[in-house]
């Protein structure tokens, strides 16, 4: 049996392990110059660049920009995925295969070409919709964070629809039967019997939303070409990025295990949390 799990463990320390420590051994060093046009050198710099992070206003403006993010668009999310999945799994809906196909077909689509085709339909000068996008400006300041929450919330929803109706489709038919027999309407079965039963589904998403939205790229890299109001350090992949194209990786790995961390603070919050309501 152990030999069976040594291409997982190859590949687990190879693909995961050695980047994750490649990136603390990195951010621990910083570049040094003799003079102002000296070679460049990497030299033991140990928490200097951490300190950086931490006095950096932009980065943790960013962190909590997302977070705001997350607290509004996850709950829309997973809350239009839990209606989905339930509406398929009352009996109520005909043609649960098409339904369940059109759902997932936004998360066939790649997050870049998502955020590009929505950053079209957002942009007054190229939008089929010029009456709406001419009298709201989706792409200023104030709106374009949740335009791009629109834009993920499309993309994901039926990728977490499918994880819940997969637990939904879990649960024995005798369940149901005994309900009914009890006089349990189909809203009743639903609010007592099955979200109760899907709820580790519900975490399993949250969790990974949790996760994606610590890592929002994609959508605030594309909408850089259609807003100002998203700059280089919006959110705080993008600030790793950018700070690595400048280049200067020592820092943006510094960023990176600092944002890694946070994301499994939050996750493992969340989790304890979940648990603790569990028990109780």
């Amino acid at each position: 049996m152990p030999f069976f799990v040594v291409p997982f463990g190859v590949l687990f320390i190879l693909f995961y392990l050695l980047p994750i420590g490649y990136a603390i051994v990195q951010s621990l060093y910083t570049v040094e110059r003799t003079g102002t046009f000296g070679p460049a050198r990497e030299v033991f710099g140990g928490l200097t660049q951490y300190e950086r992070v931490f006095s950096d206003g932009a980065f943790w403006t960013s962190i909590g920009r997302v977070l705001v993010f997350g607290v509004v668009q996850v709950p829309v999310m997973l809350g239009l995925a839990l209606i989905l999945a339930l509406l398929l799994d009352s009996g109520l809906v005909k043609g649960r295969r098409f339904f369940r196909l059109a759902f997932f077909v936004p998360y066939a689509i790649p997050g870049v070409i998502a955020a590009i085709m929505w950053g079209f339909l957002y942009s007054p000068n190229l939008s089929p919709l010029k009456p709406v996008t001419s009298a709201i400006d989706f792409l200023s300041a104030d709106l374009v964070l949740w335009a791009m929450a629109n834009v993920v919330t499309w993309v994901y929803v039926g990728y977490n629809m499918l994880i819940i109706y997969s637990a939904l489709l879990a649960i024995p038919a005798e369940v149901y039967e005994a309900a009914k027999l009890d006089g349990a309407s189909q809203f009743r079965i639903a609010w007592s019997i099955k979200i109760p039963l899907v709820m580790p589904a519900i975490v399993l998403t949250t969790v990974f939303s949790i996760i994606g939205t610590l890592q929002l790229l994609a959508e605030p890299q594309v909408f850089r070409s259609f807003s100002s109001a998203v700059t280089s350090t919006y959110t705080p992949n993008l600030t790793v990025y950018s700070t690595s194209s400048i280049p200067n990786f020592n820092l943006a790995a510094a960023f990176s295990v600092t944002l890694a961390l946070t994301t499994f603070v939050l996750s493992f919050a969340f989790l304890r949390f979940t648990s603790r309501r569990g028990e109780q």
